[in-house]
């Protein structure tokens, strides 16, 4: 079987890619962020008989020597290391454009020289801004709405460039909002379930008008791995969606009602996003996926939802509902 790194194997969706590749009987290496702790992040959580089969390189995408030290003898990569959160990046740009512009870079340039078979760049709705139409296709217009976003379509078009201009074999793979059991509680589903299971009666909120389209994790990973099973996806920006959306309101009444159907929600002026960088619907078209791989959802919104509830449920300690996470 193919042998493949995932960067960012210890986040939220590479943990949960890691853990398929696995499964599905790849050689996986995978990179993750070097820490004095020796903390492989949500890798840590894996059942022992898996984590032993995958290979762990502790680097920095950051860095360009050790990205390409991390790649070599890789067939593959799924390149998902990046900052992610977008009130994080108003304050510390810079720390997203290093990781999200110059990382992608290091894994092109690596990729470059070491003729990588297929690399995966991740990609985000997010780079689409609200829709100016819908679904929104993968034609759709940029725009940049947070420094987050900014720095995503710079290494979205820097993997464009290294296909065009070098004939690398890169995809660009675009999942729209992904929720799922590891998640963040900077991400506003964890953010509302944590609080109810605490045990709070008002759950605080920013805009509750935006809507998203969400993808369960597991749809996610499979997405990524059948966009790298396929010949026609060289080249090509691909959506992951389920081409429904939700508004945060409706999504938060969904989960009360699962939870403590008592509880009320607050809006919390300190979440909400400066005006003009709110994006305010998202709606993803899947055509193209569908059409060039055998990829379909294969949960629902509410079986997503039980089961990453009955996730945080077990997992709640890891969490500090108090604050407002960044």
């Amino acid at each position: 079987m193919k042998k493949v790194l995932v960067t960012g194997s210890d986040g939220f969706i590479g943990s949960h890619l890691t853990e398929l590749l696995v499964e599905q009987g790849y050689d996986v290496k995978a990179f993750t962020y070097y820490n004095s702790f020796n903390n492989w992040g949500w890798l840590d959580t894996l059942p022992k008989d898996k984590l032993d089969q995958i290979e762990i390189f502790s680097g920095d995408i950051r860095d360009p020597n050790g990205v390409y030290e991390a790649m070599k003898g890789v067939e593959q990569v799924f390149h998902l290391a990046a900052l992610i959160a977008i009130p994080f990046s108003y304050h510390s740009p810079d720390s997203y454009v290093d990781t999200n512009i110059k990382g992608t870079l290091n894994v092109l340039q690596a990729a470059r020289k070491l003729d990588t078979e297929k690399i995966m760049i991740t990609s985000t709705s997010e780079v689409y801004g609200t829709a100016q139409y819908v679904p929104i296709d993968e034609k759709h217009p940029y725009q940049g709405q947070s420094p987050y976003s900014a720095t995503k379509i710079g290494a979205d078009r820097l993997a464009e460039s290294f296909y065009r201009s070098f004939e690398m074999p890169v995809t660009i793979v675009r999942p729209f909002n992904t929720y799922g059991p590891r998640q963040s509680a900077r991400a506003v589903i964890p953010t509302i379930i944590t609080q109810l299971l605490s045990g709070k009666e008002e759950i605080r909120l920013g805009s509750l008008t935006p809507t998203r389209d969400f993808n369960f994790v597991k749809d996610t990973a499979n997405g990524f791995i059948a966009i790298a099973k396929s010949d026609k996806t060289i080249g090509q920006e691909i959506n992951i969606a389920t081409q429904q959306e939700i508004s945060i309101g409706e999504l938060a009444e969904e989960i009360i009602k699962q939870i403590n159907p008592k509880a009320k929600i607050v809006c919390d002026e300190q979440r909400l996003r400066p005006e003009k960088s709110e994006v305010n619907r998202l709606l993803g078209c899947n055509k193209k996926i569908m059409e060039l791989t055998d990829w379909r959802p294969q949960y629902t919104f509410s079986q997503g939802i039980e089961e990453t509830i009955a996730w945080l449920r077990d997992n709640l300690q890891s969490y500090k509902t108090d604050i407002y996470n960044v």
